[in-house]
């Protein structure tokens, strides 16, 4: 690796209009220890076209020595065509279930990830959920679009929920993005629930001993929750966890919100207990397939409501999350890498 007293290291960031769309982050921390080649697309999913990239977007006879990517698939056959040059990859951002970690391991690149850069983006993001579906908002806006006013000039017909006193439910709640939904919804007045296996909080944890926050099985969670929040990572046991079976364990006025990975829903089995009215809706702002397929049948789901994963792209995260990539390259460059995931 080149040491900031020779050569600046070629780093592609191979995937850059994903996380500067508008032109508004500012990487002059990146360009300072890096020469920086940013290939403008949001994502790609044709494997000769990723491998094409990382070999020559940068230009006869240059090949990276960092890539930089966001939640963009690599495969083992695809990153085997990675130039021997490669010797870090950067995920900009906390998951890295889209890298193949073991391979690069094996060929001595290291890959790291940001594990704290969205917390009160994402948290955010929930909490905009649950306000929104406890007014009714988005079905007032649809009846408008549509023409209808009657809510303006008749009975109104919508439910209205007001949120102290209720529950929202945390799947994998205990870690950092659950804190902050915690801390914000103890703010709001809820009841908080969080499932674990071990029957308890992590030892040190803000809210242990908090009379208004229970540790739940995921069954009992389910049941007793007014609103369902996924915040586990995905991995082969979690994959799949919330099903129709589980969410026929939910309160018929329930809502269940996803700002973790899509994943972890059975979409097609939520598509049917939506369609059977089981809950009350669901808030989306991941899916399965990162965007759903054209002809996907979650796009005209009753009583879905689809973000396209935005919880993480304020620009405010966007701009802490390059700028801890170049925390990452930095340690890297100087021999002590850090946030290290293979």
């Amino acid at each position: 690796m080149a040491s900031r007293a020779s050569t600046k290291p070629i780093t592609l960031i191979l995937n850059a209009a994903r996380i500067n769309y508008d032109n508004k982050i500012n990487l002059s921390r990146l360009s300072k220890l890096c020469s920086v080649y940013e290939h403008n697309v949001d994502y790609m999913s044709d494997a000769n076209e990723i491998v094409h990239a990382v070999n020559n977007f940068c230009g006869e006879g240059k090949k990276p020595e960092i890539v930089i990517t966001k939640e963009m698939e690599i495969t083992k056959s695809v990153f085997q065509q990675f130039p021997s040059s490669v010797k870090l990859i950067c995920e900009a951002g906390t998951g890295y279930n889209n890298l193949p970690v073991k391979d690069a391991r094996e060929r001595g690149v290291s890959v790291c990830n940001i594990p704290l850069y969205s917390t009160d983006g994402v948290a955010h993001m929930v909490i905009t959920y649950m306000l929104n579906f406890s007014c009714s908002f988005v079905p007032q806006q649809q009846m408008l679009w549509a023409g209808d006013r009657s809510n303006f000039t008749g009975p109104f017909t919508l439910p209205l929920r007001e949120l102290r006193g209720k529950t929202i439910g945390l799947i994998g709640g205990s870690g950092n993005i659950g804190t902050c939904v915690t801390n914000v919804s103890l703010a709001l007045g809820l009841n908080v629930a969080i499932s674990s296996r071990s029957g308890k909080l992590p030892a040190g944890h803000p809210h242990e001993g908090n009379p208004n926050v229970r540790v739940l099985p995921l069954d009992d969670l389910l049941r007793e929750s007014d609103f369902v929040s996924v915040h586990c990572p995905l991995n082969d046991e979690t994959r799949g966890i919330i099903d129709g079976e589980k969410i026929r364990l939910m309160k018929p006025t329930a809502f269940l919100i996803n700002t973790a990975r899509g994943a972890i829903i059975n979409e097609k089995e939520l598509i049917e207990c939506m369609k059977e009215n089981v809950i009350a809706g669901a808030g989306l702002d991941v899916q399965e397939v990162e965007p759903p397929a054209s002809d996907s049948e979650i796009w005209k789901t009753p009583n879905v409501v689809l973000t396209p994963h935005i919880g993480w792209r304020s620009i405010e995260t966007r701009q802490r999350v390059m700028d801890m990539v170049a925390d990452n390259i930095e340690a890297f460059i100087e021999g002590k890498p850090t946030n290290v995931v293979n």
